[in-house]
Protein backbone atom coordinates (compact mmCIF):
# COMPACT_ATOMS: atom_id res chain seq x y z
CA UNK A 1 0.00 0.00 0.00
CA UNK A 2 3.18 2.24 0.10
CA UNK A 3 2.66 3.28 -3.32
CA UNK A 4 -1.03 4.32 -2.52
CA UNK A 5 -1.71 8.15 -2.33
CA UNK A 6 -3.67 7.38 0.98
CA UNK A 7 -3.26 10.33 2.72
CA UNK A 8 -3.49 12.81 -0.38
CA UNK A 9 -6.84 11.30 -1.42
CA UNK A 10 -8.03 11.46 2.50
CA UNK A 11 -6.76 15.15 2.64
CA UNK A 12 -8.87 16.09 -0.45
CA UNK A 13 -11.85 14.58 1.12
CA UNK A 14 -11.14 16.64 4.22
CA UNK A 15 -10.94 19.52 2.40
CA UNK A 16 -14.39 19.14 0.69
CA UNK A 17 -16.00 18.74 4.26
CA UNK A 18 -14.61 21.56 5.58
CA UNK A 19 -15.52 24.04 3.00
CA UNK A 20 -19.33 22.89 1.72
CA UNK A 21 -20.26 19.03 2.66
CA UNK A 22 -21.04 18.43 6.17
CA UNK A 23 -22.34 15.55 5.76
CA UNK A 24 -19.08 13.70 5.08
CA UNK A 25 -17.42 14.35 8.28
CA UNK A 26 -18.16 11.51 9.00
CA UNK A 27 -16.93 9.34 6.79
CA UNK A 28 -13.42 11.38 6.66
CA UNK A 29 -13.36 10.86 10.29
CA UNK A 30 -13.08 7.10 9.94
CA UNK A 31 -10.98 7.17 7.13
CA UNK A 32 -8.85 9.38 8.22
CA UNK A 33 -7.62 7.44 11.54
CA UNK A 34 -6.29 5.02 9.66
CA UNK A 35 -3.80 7.64 7.70
CA UNK A 36 -0.45 6.22 9.59
CA UNK A 37 -1.32 2.35 7.99
CA UNK A 38 -3.67 2.18 5.62
CA UNK A 39 -5.03 -1.45 4.20
CA UNK A 40 -6.57 -2.34 0.99
CA UNK A 41 -10.24 -2.31 2.95
CA UNK A 42 -9.36 1.74 3.53
CA UNK A 43 -8.76 2.42 0.10
CA UNK A 44 -11.83 0.50 -0.77
CA UNK A 45 -13.68 2.83 1.00
CA UNK A 46 -11.76 6.43 -0.16
CA UNK A 47 -12.44 5.04 -3.48
CA UNK A 48 -16.10 4.74 -2.68
CA UNK A 49 -16.93 8.04 -1.29
CA UNK A 50 -15.08 9.28 -4.21
CA UNK A 51 -17.25 7.82 -6.41
CA UNK A 52 -20.49 9.02 -4.03
CA UNK A 53 -19.08 12.81 -4.90
CA UNK A 54 -19.24 12.08 -8.60
CA UNK A 55 -22.74 11.00 -8.56
CA UNK A 56 -23.91 14.09 -5.75
CA UNK A 57 -22.06 16.79 -7.73
CA UNK A 58 -24.98 19.04 -7.69
CA UNK A 59 -25.49 19.21 -3.91
CA UNK A 60 -25.03 22.05 -2.07
CA UNK A 61 -25.71 24.73 0.14
CA UNK A 62 -28.61 27.07 -0.22
CA UNK A 63 -29.20 30.44 1.44
CA UNK A 64 -32.68 31.14 1.36
CA UNK A 65 -33.36 34.00 3.89
CA UNK A 66 -37.31 33.66 2.53
CA UNK A 67 -37.80 30.62 4.03
CA UNK A 68 -35.49 30.31 7.03
CA UNK A 69 -37.82 30.30 10.25
CA UNK A 70 -35.14 32.51 12.79
CA UNK A 71 -31.85 35.23 11.81
CA UNK A 72 -30.56 33.06 15.02
CA UNK A 73 -27.90 31.12 15.29
CA UNK A 74 -28.89 27.69 15.81
CA UNK A 75 -26.78 24.87 16.85
CA UNK A 76 -27.28 21.24 17.12
CA UNK A 77 -25.17 18.44 19.28
CA UNK A 78 -24.55 14.73 18.88
CA UNK A 79 -22.11 12.03 20.51
CA UNK A 80 -21.87 8.49 19.60
CA UNK A 81 -21.19 6.53 22.63
CA UNK A 82 -17.80 4.62 22.11
CA UNK A 83 -17.65 5.01 18.36
CA UNK A 84 -14.05 4.26 18.09
CA UNK A 85 -13.51 0.60 18.93
CA UNK A 86 -9.21 0.75 19.29
CA UNK A 87 -9.75 3.62 21.67
CA UNK A 88 -13.09 3.41 22.65
CA UNK A 89 -13.22 7.27 22.63
CA UNK A 90 -16.89 8.75 21.78
CA UNK A 91 -16.98 10.90 18.25
CA UNK A 92 -18.71 13.58 18.49
CA UNK A 93 -20.18 16.61 16.33
CA UNK A 94 -22.06 19.70 15.99
CA UNK A 95 -23.77 21.84 13.37
CA UNK A 96 -24.41 25.72 13.49
CA UNK A 97 -27.14 26.65 11.11
CA UNK A 98 -28.33 30.76 10.16
CA UNK A 99 -31.20 31.28 7.79
CA UNK A 100 -31.41 27.32 8.18
CA UNK A 101 -28.27 26.78 6.50
CA UNK A 102 -25.37 25.24 7.57
CA UNK A 103 -22.17 27.52 8.44
CA UNK A 104 -19.72 25.99 10.73
CA UNK A 105 -19.64 22.11 11.70
CA UNK A 106 -17.40 19.19 13.37
CA UNK A 107 -17.11 15.86 13.66
CA UNK A 108 -14.08 14.46 15.89
CA UNK A 109 -13.05 12.12 18.59
CA UNK A 110 -13.52 13.49 21.90
CA UNK A 111 -10.48 13.92 23.50
CA UNK A 112 -11.17 11.39 26.65
CA UNK A 113 -12.67 8.39 26.72
CA UNK A 114 -16.06 8.97 28.31
CA UNK A 115 -17.18 6.60 31.09
CA UNK A 116 -21.49 7.00 30.19
CA UNK A 117 -23.61 8.19 26.85
CA UNK A 118 -24.44 11.30 29.29
CA UNK A 119 -21.03 12.20 29.46
CA UNK A 120 -20.52 11.67 26.28
CA UNK A 121 -23.59 13.87 24.94
CA UNK A 122 -22.34 16.60 28.22
CA UNK A 123 -18.95 16.84 26.21
CA UNK A 124 -20.55 17.49 23.08
CA UNK A 125 -22.76 19.76 24.63
CA UNK A 126 -19.75 21.90 25.79
CA UNK A 127 -17.99 21.78 22.70
CA UNK A 128 -21.37 23.35 20.86
CA UNK A 129 -21.45 26.50 23.08
CA UNK A 130 -18.51 27.07 22.99
CA UNK A 131 -18.36 26.78 19.11
CA UNK A 132 -21.71 29.39 19.57
CA UNK A 133 -20.33 31.60 21.59
CA UNK A 134 -17.57 32.49 18.85
CA UNK A 135 -20.36 32.32 15.99
CA UNK A 136 -22.03 34.92 18.11
CA UNK A 137 -19.68 37.40 17.94
CA UNK A 138 -18.66 36.83 14.29
CA UNK A 139 -22.42 37.14 13.58
CA UNK A 140 -23.12 40.73 15.47
CA UNK A 141 -20.03 42.16 14.00
CA UNK A 142 -22.18 41.67 10.88
CA UNK A 143 -24.97 43.20 11.56
CA UNK A 144 -27.36 40.31 12.52
CA UNK A 145 -28.19 41.05 16.31
CA UNK A 146 -28.65 37.95 18.20
CA UNK A 147 -31.12 36.88 21.01
CA UNK A 148 -31.48 34.19 23.01
CA UNK A 149 -28.97 31.39 21.10
CA UNK A 150 -30.43 27.56 21.54
CA UNK A 151 -28.05 24.30 21.22
CA UNK A 152 -30.62 21.38 20.69
CA UNK A 153 -29.40 17.97 22.53
CA UNK A 154 -31.52 14.89 21.88
CA UNK A 155 -30.27 13.42 25.00
CA UNK A 156 -32.50 14.75 28.42
CA UNK A 157 -30.14 12.98 30.97
CA UNK A 158 -27.38 15.40 29.52
CA UNK A 159 -29.86 18.67 29.67
CA UNK A 160 -30.59 18.10 32.99
CA UNK A 161 -26.88 17.85 34.11
CA UNK A 162 -26.02 20.80 32.40
CA UNK A 163 -28.95 22.84 34.57
CA UNK A 164 -28.45 21.14 37.28
CA UNK A 165 -25.83 22.96 39.30
CA UNK A 166 -25.56 20.78 42.19
CA UNK A 167 -22.38 18.59 43.39
CA UNK A 168 -23.02 14.78 42.21
CA UNK A 169 -20.40 11.84 42.93
CA UNK A 170 -21.03 10.51 39.68
CA UNK A 171 -19.98 13.20 37.71
CA UNK A 172 -16.89 14.74 39.81
CA UNK A 173 -14.43 12.77 37.43
CA UNK A 174 -15.75 14.98 34.60
CA UNK A 175 -12.79 18.00 33.65
CA UNK A 176 -13.75 20.81 35.49
CA UNK A 177 -12.67 22.84 31.86
CA UNK A 178 -16.05 20.87 30.79
CA UNK A 179 -18.47 22.62 33.54
CA UNK A 180 -18.20 25.95 32.41
CA UNK A 181 -21.10 25.31 30.36
CA UNK A 182 -23.32 25.65 33.25
CA UNK A 183 -21.56 29.08 34.19
CA UNK A 184 -22.73 30.05 30.19
CA UNK A 185 -26.21 28.87 30.67
CA UNK A 186 -27.05 30.48 34.17
CA UNK A 187 -26.09 33.92 32.03
CA UNK A 188 -29.60 33.45 29.67
CA UNK A 189 -27.85 34.02 26.62
CA UNK A 190 -27.74 30.90 25.15
CA UNK A 191 -29.89 27.52 26.16
CA UNK A 192 -29.86 24.05 25.74
CA UNK A 193 -32.77 22.54 24.63
CA UNK A 194 -34.06 19.21 23.66
CA UNK A 195 -34.77 17.82 20.30
CA UNK A 196 -36.37 14.62 19.12
CA UNK A 197 -33.36 12.01 17.72
CA UNK A 198 -35.38 12.52 14.13
CA UNK A 199 -35.09 16.32 14.17
CA UNK A 200 -31.28 16.47 15.08
CA UNK A 201 -29.07 16.55 11.76
CA UNK A 202 -26.23 16.23 13.42
CA UNK A 203 -26.77 12.13 13.30
CA UNK A 204 -25.53 12.18 9.80
CA UNK A 205 -21.96 13.35 11.72
CA UNK A 206 -21.71 10.93 14.28
CA UNK A 207 -23.18 7.06 12.84
CA UNK A 208 -23.96 5.80 9.45
CA UNK A 209 -27.51 6.40 8.00
CA UNK A 210 -30.68 4.92 6.04
CA UNK A 211 -30.89 6.30 3.06
CA UNK A 212 -34.46 8.56 4.46
CA UNK A 213 -33.05 9.73 7.29
CA UNK A 214 -29.75 10.93 5.67
CA UNK A 215 -31.66 13.00 3.32
CA UNK A 216 -33.65 14.36 5.80
CA UNK A 217 -30.52 15.39 7.90
CA UNK A 218 -29.70 17.17 4.38
CA UNK A 219 -32.89 19.02 4.11
CA UNK A 220 -32.63 20.47 7.81
CA UNK A 221 -29.12 22.46 6.64
CA UNK A 222 -29.72 23.86 3.93
CA UNK A 223 -28.09 21.35 1.29
CA UNK A 224 -30.48 20.95 -1.40
CA UNK A 225 -29.69 19.70 -5.49
CA UNK A 226 -29.51 22.80 -7.20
Amino acid sequence: MSHVPYASAVGSLMYAMVCTRPYLAYTASMVSRYMHNPGKDHWSAVKWIFRYLKGTFGIGLVFDRSKATTDDVVGYVDSDYAGDNDRMRSLFGYIFTLCNSAISWKATLQSIAALSTIEAEYISATEGVNEVIWLRGLVNELGLAQSVLIVFCDNQSAIHLIKNNRYHDKTKHIDVKRHFIRDIISVGEIMVEKIHTSENPTDMLTKLLPNTKFQHCLNLVGLYSI
